[in-house]
């Protein structure tokens, strides 16, 4: 009936109206032929069929989630009030920053919609919660000077386990909040991915999202390495976007060595660069919350002086529980924004609570309705039980940062990591390993992606029980990960003070090195034929911006696009529906698009066929009764046992981690050199290339492409030549 009903409206006759009663009649098969919806709601069925079979494909999900937030209210008043956004559009980048800086009082940036669950809730939220409380965000919040939604692990993430494109997650909050003004994470010559791009392709990402609604673009490096964030600058500057510059901050300005290598020159003078280079703003990016009230005042109030006409912005997480008073101190130094966020998504490895703040200035803020707020709030108090299913109970503030320094957006997804290895046990001792890696690797600046090498060589460090006289020893013998590898190659820059020698020289074995700006090294890429290609693979939906998503994560964008074309677009699925099983029973609405509601009930499901590993899953949609297949997993699978590696052994080689095999490089009889590469792992956003540590023939090959490993798990068996 209803196929019938869409035929009728879309029908070219209908439209014109040029028909009569007989119409039905004379176009009844045409009316019946499948549209897209019939294609789209039968993958959306077998989504659902996967979740209740096999649970749910969005990793990291422990325990039950809580219940969907109540309806919010509609808004009482003008929907889109001036803000921000309106003094950029009207007035440019510098005119901005003139506004900002003519203005009295601390102005405030919004992390709850990215940087305040990437630190709380592993980046696992949805652009469902997002686009809910919009509306209420744009009329009450208009007076933020931004709002951080975009960019860093959230780009990565919505690909890989959310199943949702990010551009379309920007196109879309852009068309439901047009007066905050939209801020991103960009790592400088980095993108949003985790190693150096072509030219070309920073600057077409930087391009592609100007145009789809990002306005302030937040520029760092990862290890402050100028040239990178040369690039970055200029890239954001041929766009209309504002270019925010960022000085990562590590150690200790107010310790009595002044903060050693880190102290107040290192930062005044990079300070000086962005702002040559075209900086429209300065900001201090302290990502693991190291920067105690007394540091706060040396620094911001050094800066302010140095650079009286250009904004400052200061961003910090809550780890220590210093937070508050450090933004305080940072404004009445001399800063004009700092980094809040909604009070229940705020403190420990999250930015410091935007009403404390407010409740803390000498001179009292009139920018928001306390009342609005505290509407906002409930809804996010209500979001955050929801995703409690990926809170991993980070309770309490914690002074051992100060020791580790892990960046409070690492901190979550690091022990989320570490159970994945079967390291959650273990955590204190990954802490641990983490101060130590910093040391093996030359105390470096620690964000995306230099924090992922120091947490990566962390987590094999404990993986095989290696302390760092271990790993300062045996360099040239162990399987780093490849992000320790490139970073010692020189493909994330360099350092401040140099690499660490001579661990850099053994751990190559002989690889080699980049000396400057990698990308500046590197082929551009050809976008033509990159789309040409995905569109044959893919199909005709494939958009420039998807070239833009595979350009940064080749192998990550593939998995998505499969996912898509099997499943569809699950990201307009409410999130009770992704995040466990539906329940037999219950009714439950899909918005498909505008117009296109389905209603289904899931009622029953099968037992498992033992021939063929199948259940049905039975469901009623719109009334009417459908039936889906799936696998069972766990019946299609069998259990495979490995012996383990006998560490005495030379030729026995095992896994170095818990992982999934990506590669196996070798065939049984192949000579083999030390250091020859044997196979590729992969686990969580980690691969490490497994070596020969001995010279012979490969006599016994126990692993395959896509199976998983156990730390340990004997893999080859190197006979010697």
């Amino acid at each position: 009936y209803q196929r019938r009903v869409r035929g009728v409206m879309k029908h070219p006759e209908f439209v014109k109206y040029n028909i009569d009663t007989s119409f039905i009649e004379k176009e009844s098969d045409a009316l019946l032929a499948p549209d897209d919806s019939d294609s789209a709601i039968l993958r959306t069925l077998n989504y659902l069929g996967e979740v209740m079979v096999n649970g749910t494909d969005i990793a990291g999900l422990h325990g039950k989630p809580g219940p969907m937030p109540d309806p919010l209210p509609a808004v009482e008043g003008e929907l889109y009030p001036r803000g921000y956004k309106q003094v950029l559009d009207e007035e440019g980048a510098e005119g901005l920053a003139r506004a900002v800086r003519a203005r009295e009082g601390l102005l405030l940036t919004d992390t709850t919609w990215r940087d305040a669950h990437q630190s709380l809730l592993m980046t696992r939220m949805r652009t469902q919660e997002l686009l809910t409380v919009a509306p209420l965000t744009a009329a009450h919040m208009h007076n933020l000077f931004s709002l951080e939604m975009w960019g860093g692990a959230t780009f990565d993430v919505a690909l890989r386990f959310l199943h949702e494109c990010p551009w379309r997650r920007l196109e879309e909050c852009r068309a439901a909040v047009p007066n905050i003004p939209f801020q991103m994470l960009l790592r400088g010559a980095n993108g949003v991915g985790y190693t150096s791009y072509p030219d070309n392709a920073v600057y077409e990402f930087v391009k592609k999202s100007s145009e789809c609604g990002v306005d302030i673009f937040r520029v760092f490096d990862s290890l402050n390495f100028v040239d990178n964030m040369l690039l970055g600058i200029d890239a954001v500057r041929q766009t209309k976007g504002v270019a925010e510059a960022a000085l990562c901050y590590t150690g200790d300005l107010s310790a009595p060595d002044g903060g050693g290598k880190y102290n107040l020159d290192y930062y005044l003078n990079l300070a000086e660069v962005f702002v040559k280079a075209g900086a429209h703003i300065l900001c201090v990016k302290d990502m693991a919350g190291l920067l105690k009230p007394a540091a706060a005042r040396i620094l911001i109030s050094a800066l302010r002086r140095e650079f009286p006409d250009t904004p400052i912005h200061v961003h910090t997480h809550d780890t220590a529980g210093t937070g508050v008073a450090s933004m305080v101190a940072c404004y009445e130094s001399g800063a004009d924004i700092v980094d809040v966020a909604m009070d229940v998504m705020s403190g420990v490895t999250s930015q410091p609570s935007m009403g404390a703040i407010l409740n803390s200035l000498s001179t009292p803020n009139t920018d928001f309705d306390r009342e609005r707020l505290f509407q906002i709030n409930n809804y996010w108090e209500q979001v955050r039980r929801l995703y409690r299913c990926f809170d991993p109970g980070t309770q309490a503030t914690n002074t051992e940062v100060y020791k580790h320094e892990i960046p409070g957006g690492q901190y979550t997804n690091m022990i989320f990591q570490a159970t994945s290895l079967g390291l959650g046990s273990e955590w204190t001792r990954v802490k641990e390993a983490y101060a130590e890696a910093n040391e093996i690797l030359g105390d470096i600046v620690k964000v995306t992606p230099s924090s992922k090498v120091v947490g990566d060589l962390a987590q094999i460090m404990v993986s095989n029980k290696l302390s760092k006289e271990d790993v300062l020893e045996k360099a040239g013998t162990l399987n780093l990960p490849n992000s320790v590898v490139q970073y010692l190659q020189g493909y994330l820059g360099v350092p401040e003070g140099g690499f660490p020698e001579p661990f850099r020289t053994s751990a190559l074995k002989g690889a080699p090195t980049v000396t400057g700006r990698p990308g500046a090294e590197l082929q551009p890429m050809d976008f033509v034929a990159i789309k040409e290609d995905l569109i044959e693979r893919f199909g005709t939906w494939i958009t420039d911006k998807d070239v833009m998503s595979y350009a940064m994560y080749p192998a990550v964008f593939e998995e998505y696009a499969t996912h898509f074309n099997t499943y569809g677009d699950v990201s307009k699925l409410s999130s009770d529906m992704v995040f466990q099983p539906l329940t037999i029973g219950q009714e439950y609405v899909y918005n498909l698009d505008k117009g296109k509601r389905f209603y289904i009930t899931p009622v029953a499901i099968g037992q498992v066929d033992p021939a063929s590993a199948k259940q049905d899953v039975f469901y009623e949609l719109n009334g009417e009764p459908k039936r889906i297949s799936i696998k069972n997993k766990s019946s299609a699978e069998s259990v495979v046992t490995r012996p383990k590696a006998d560490p005495a052994l030379k030729n026995q080689v095992g896994a170095p981690m818990s992982a999934n095999v990506l590669e196996v490089r070798v065939t049984e009889g192949v000579k083999v050199s030390v250091g020859d590469p044997l196979c590729l792992l992969s686990a969580m956003k980690m691969e490490t290339v497994v070596s020969s540590p001995t010279t012979g023939h490969v006599t016994a090959i126990e692993v395959s492409a896509g199976e998983s490993v156990a730390a340990q798990d004997l893999m080859f068996v190197i006979t010697p030549a």
